[in-house]
């Protein structure tokens, strides 16, 4: 194994790593807002990167363009959800029934993408897709830095959003505590509308990155929900910085396995993970400390 080829492997999977804590800080924030499991937020993901595939077909516009459109409508579609679905769920089985309800919207999301598309495999044909930069030896698809600076950008943006904004505070408040939170006068149920749609808007970009380097098909869903789900118990449940953290580190991780491995074992790291951590540390690796700075 050379130099330049391990060099390259942990390069992307940096890259890799940072998309990974974009769509997992959308499924923190369902539950450390409302103790909710999110299975459908790959499926909306799919969506979204269908949705870019869609846009360009017909209007020619690149995908990063589409996102003026699918960030708000995904946000409002994310508040309807809580409002509409999970609002109704009973407080005691909340957890357990909003993963039946959002399993349920995820069959319908992939139902829907293969009646109306097909179960074709799509690819966006970008002009820069086989461009690539030559960082100390390693090539670089152009693809994946612009799908990681969109993923930074994005994750920079929400902590920003979340540390230094009156909406940020109320809902770290709310999910921190919801009860001493009412007691302040927070409106834990409009807040926890908000946070729900912000969960589903990071699920826009997330798609629209997924979207520049992949091949799309309405089932693709099933392939990231696993690997997310151990993101977010490993980097701890509510934890953002967390879940960041360790998806930067399973990215890594996956990416250097590939080479003797392949891509498909490589991906068994995720549960691997996920099972060392409900054996020795079930609150989650980085969770503990830094959800509490955050």
């Amino acid at each position: 194994m050379s130099a330049s080829l391990l060099l390259q492997a942990v390069i992307l999977g940096v890259l890799l790593g940072g998309l990974y804590a974009l769509l997992a800080a959308g499924l923190t924030l369902y539950f450390g807002i409302m103790r909710v499991v999110m299975i459908a937020h790959a499926a909306f993901l799919v969506l979204a990167a269908y949705l870019a595939w869609w846009i360009n077909r017909e209007m020619g516009i690149d995908p990063l363009l589409s996102l003026v459109v699918t960030v708000p409508l995904f946000f409002v579609i994310g508040v309807l959800i809580q409002r509409l679905l999970v609002s109704r769920l009973k407080p005691l089985t909340l957890t357990m029934m909003s993963v039946l309800l959002t399993f349920a919207v995820a069959l319908v999301i992939e139902g829907g993408l293969g009646f109306l598309f097909t179960g074709t495999q799509r690819r966006i044909p970008l002009s820069y897709a086989s461009d690539s930069l030559n960082l100390f030896g390693a090539q670089v698809p152009v693809v994946k830095l612009i799908a990681f600076g969109l993923a930074a950008l994005s994750l920079a943006l929400l902590f920003l959003l979340l540390k230094y904004t009156r909406f940020g505070q109320a809902l770290r408040a709310t999910i921190q505590h919801p009860e001493a939170a009412r007691l302040v006068g927070i409106n834990t149920d409009r807040v926890a509308g908000y946070g729900f749609g912000l969960g589903l808007a990071t699920a826009a970009i997330g798609g629209t990155a997924l979207s520049l380097d992949a091949t799309i098909y309405p089932s693709l869903h099933w392939h990231w929900i696993g690997p997310l789900m151990a993101i977010i118990v490993v980097g701890g449940l509510g934890s953002i910085p967390g879940a960041a953290i360790a998806a930067l580190v399973l990215g890594v991780a996956q990416s250097l396995l590939q080479l003797p491995m392949g891509p498909t074992w490589a991906q068994t790291v995720f549960y691997i993970a996920l099972f060392l951590t409900l054996m020795f540390r079930p609150q989650g690796f980085f969770g503990g400390r830094l959800a509490k700075r955050f």
